[in-house]
């Protein structure tokens, strides 16, 4: 998408994104499997941590929360007195030193990245911030077979209100793994606004193969946060990848 950059999701949702992604992940089953993997006070490192949707009922449970997201007009809306650390910054360049106890990348945000590149030198970047049997939590949908298949472009209505109107807009482009769109809010008030974003997806096989080059290993993958058993029909998947013991204290 022409003009589409780091920080164009961000600052395109910032006003948004509470109210429409409210209900995309079970919170009190995010924190309490980062609890399980951090431990009760436990350091944490969130990717993409947006307006701290997850990050700031993670710190409200007492870990130590740092989030990293390229959207000011995101992390803005992170309140100061949250416990978060909130750092404007890249999800692969720009992340603090650890070590971190977990790393979390939530609701599709690894695909922000939009070349594969840039998705292995995340695990990488994060792998290098992980303790020893630190874990790192990749939360994403399934691409289905029929994204995979051929090219497609989509309009449809997301939102008919009577003093507003929300349209989706999007094209796949399945030979190289991407996918962009645009929602179109039309309203008496405010005209008309573009909210843009753009994917490269990647198969749960392909993001196991980056965290097998990042030296992490898949230790657990579920339906949800909550655990529900992972088959051929789910939608989404968590997995949880894991930095190994050292070995002879190295």
């Amino acid at each position: 998408m022409e003009g589409y950059d780091d920080r164009s999701y961000g600052d395109g949702f910032a006003d948004v994104y509470d109210d429409w992604y409210a209900d995309v992940t079970d919170v009190d089953a995010t924190v309490a499997r980062m609890q399980s993997l951090a431990g009760p006070d436990g350091r944490v490192l969130e990717l993409g941590v947006g307006t701290g949707r997850l990050a700031v009922p993670m710190a409200a449970a007492g870990m130590q929360v740092v989030g990293v997201d390229s959207s000011e007009a995101m992390l803005e809306r992170i309140d100061a007195a949250s416990g978060v650390t909130a750092i404007s910054g890249d999800m692969v360049d720009d992340l603090p030193d650890g070590p971190f106890d977990a790393a979390l990348v939530a609701y599709n945000t690894i695909f922000n990245l939009l070349d594969e590149t840039r998705q292995q030198r995340c695990f990488a970047a994060v792998a290098d911030r992980l303790r020893p049997g630190g874990a790192f939590v990749v939360e994403a949908f399934v691409p289905d077979a029929e994204r995979r298949a051929r090219p497609t472009s989509d309009v449809s209505v997301r939102t008919l209100a009577v003093d507003h109107v929300v349209l989706s807009v999007s094209i796949d482009d399945p030979d190289n793994q991407r996918a962009e769109g645009q929602f179109v809010q039309f309203s008496e008030t405010g005209g008309v606004r573009l909210r843009p974003w753009s994917i490269r997806w990647a198969t749960p096989a392909q993001l196991d193969e980056m965290a097998a080059r990042a030296g992490l290993t898949l230790v657990e993958r579920s339906g949800d946060m909550a655990g529900d058993d992972f088959d051929d029909d789910s939608a989404q998947h968590v997995s949880i990848y894991v930095k190994p013991e050292a070995i002879d204290g190295r």
